[in-house]
């Protein structure tokens, strides 16, 4: 083995998800598979890929529930996917599964972002993604958007956003610029926040190396301020905890900040004891996970 192969090996920085060696290359820990959309024959849910932004590249999968009258209105949920910013895909089986079940059990509408992974598309890049794709689906509003789905039968009375792990937290950002700037047309009923990320942990140092202009441990993307959180105008908010998930620590420490912060609307935790994080993307069919599927779907209902 040369030297220059040698030193190409040699580490820089390891985290959870990545490595990145000192040659300038990174490595990152996990495979993204994707599936092509697909109708659910038995549920009657059908699935399309749609466009976005072209520059950047963000798209998205829109599912539609089983529609009986075609003046039918049902709610919307925005769906932003985990995986560490860096993995992971709204086209992923894992992902589509989900939302597939999802949305038969609870008829909603469900449009799940597609947005750039770091390091071809370094933070803030994800956020601004995830802005991009809500002012997309509020272009539908007025019934004149370049969706039909949604403006055929979106009811934008009923919106509802969340996410999982990195897209919980991509989820709270939007929520604050949604009560900073407001969401016209919308009334932003609740967020869902699925083994949510944020600062506190070791994984700050990773993201913090995805995003090379942040703020720090405070920055208020990482950790939300008080006066942030006191901004968010949902009427509503629902925690999915899991007893051992390693995110389970800085996701409750985050909702009891969110309770302290003067926040008005009404907080409730759902904890699953003995299981990890994303066990329900992972394994399906288990009881706590179904559990989960019902949870999320009656929380889109209650309105």
């Amino acid at each position: 083995m040369g030297s220059n192969e040698v030193a190409s090996n040699e580490v820089d920085r390891k985290f959870r998800f990545l490595t990145a060696y000192k040659d300038g290359r990174v490595e990152i820990h996990y495979s993204t598979q994707k599936t092509p959309p697909s109708n659910d024959p038995n549920t009657g849910v059908q699935s399309k890929d749609v466009t976005i932004s072209t520059e950047p590249p963000v798209s998205a999968r829109i599912y539609l529930p089983k529609i009986i009258d075609p003046t039918q209105k049902v709610p919307v949920l925005y769906y932003i996917h985990g995986g560490g910013f860096c993995f992971e895909s709204a086209f992923s089986p894992l992902f589509h599964s989900h939302l597939m079940a999802l949305v038969a059990e609870a008829n909603v509408i469900a449009v799940s972002l597609e947005y750039g992974l770091w390091p071809e598309r370094p933070l803030p890049g994800s956020y601004v993604d995830a802005w991009a794709g809500l002012q997309w689906i509020a272009s539908h509003v007025k019934g004149n958007g370049p969706e039909p789905w949604l403006n055929d039968h979106a009811d934008f009375s009923r919106f509802f956003m969340g996410g999982d792990s990195g897209g919980a937290n991509m989820s709270n950002f939007l929520a604050v610029q949604i009560g900073s700037y407001g969401l016209p047309g919308v009334r932003f009923i609740g967020m869902i926040m699925v083994h949510p990320f944020f600062g506190g942990m070791e994984d700050d140092e990773m993201w913090m190396f995805m995003y090379p202009t942040n703020c720090g441990k405070q920055d208020p993307k990482l950790k939300p301020p008080p006066e942030d959180l006191a901004k968010l105008t949902c009427e509503k908010v629902l925690f999915f905890f899991a007893e051992k998930d390693h995110l389970r620590e800085v996701g409750g420490i985050f909702s009891d900040d969110l309770k302290k912060s003067g926040y008005k609307g009404a907080v409730e935790v759902v904890e699953h004891d003995g299981v990890a994080h994303e066990f329900h993307l992972f394994d399906p069919a288990h009881d706590k996970s179904t559990s989960l599927v019902k949870k999320f779907a009656s929380f889109l209902n209650e309105v």
